[in-house]
C-alpha cells in the first residue's frame, strides 16, 4: 500500500502543479513496472485543448516513453474519477488498473454517468480502485473553484 500512496501523492503533487497555471487541478501518473514514466496536470487552458486532461496528457508521455500506444501492465493513478473521454482513452491504451481519488457525479463516467467500463462496446476494462487520497483530492478541486467565486 505505501507505493500506491506514494503514486497518488504524485498525482496530487500534479494536481496541484496544474491549479498553480490556472488548470482544473486534476492530476495523473502512469506507472510501469513499479517506477512512474509519465505525469501530468491538466492543460487544456494552457494548450487550448480541449482533450488535454491530465488522464490523456500523461498516456501520450507514457506511449511516447514505450513506444508503444498499449500501454498494458501500465497502471493509471488519477485525483479524480476520468470522464467518459478519459475513460475511452484508458480502454484503447489498455491500462491494466485505474486508480482515483474523488468521485465526479457530474462528469465522472466508471462510477458515475455512463459507467464506459460496463458498456457492451467498451473492449478493455481495467481493474479499477476508487477513494484512493479521496479527502485530499475532493480538497484540491474544492479550494480552487472557491478561490474562483
Amino acid at each position: 500500500m505505501a507505493e500506491t500512496t506514494r503514486f497518488m501523492d504524485a498525482a496530487l503533487e500534479e494536481a496541484r502543479k496544474a491549479a498553480e497555471r490556472g488548470e482544473v487541478p486534476i492530476g495523473a501518473v502512469v506507472v510501469f513496472d513499479g517506477r512512474i514514466i509519465a505525469s501530468a496536470g491538466n492543460r487544456t487552458r494552457e494548450l487550448n485543448d480541449v482533450t488535454a486532461h491530465a488522464e490523456i496528457v500523461a498516456i501520450r508521455e507514457a506511449s511516447a516513453v514505450l513506444n508503444d500506444e498499449r500501454l498494458a501492465g501500465a497502471d493509471l493513478y488519477v485525483t479524480l474519477e476520468p470522464c467518459t473521454m478519459c475513460a475511452a482513452a484508458i480502454s484503447f491504451a489498455r491500462i491494466r488498473r485505474l486508480y482515483y481519488g474523488a468521485d465526479d457525479p457530474k462528469g465522472g463516467a466508471v462510477d458515475s454517468g455512463v459507467r464506459f467500463f460496463g458498456s457492451p462496446t467498451c473492449h478493455h476494462a481495467p481493474d479499477v480502485y476508487s477513494g484512493l487520497a479521496e479527502r485530499e483530492s475532493a480538497e484540491i478541486l474544492r479550494d480552487f473553484f472557491a478561490s474562483k467565486r
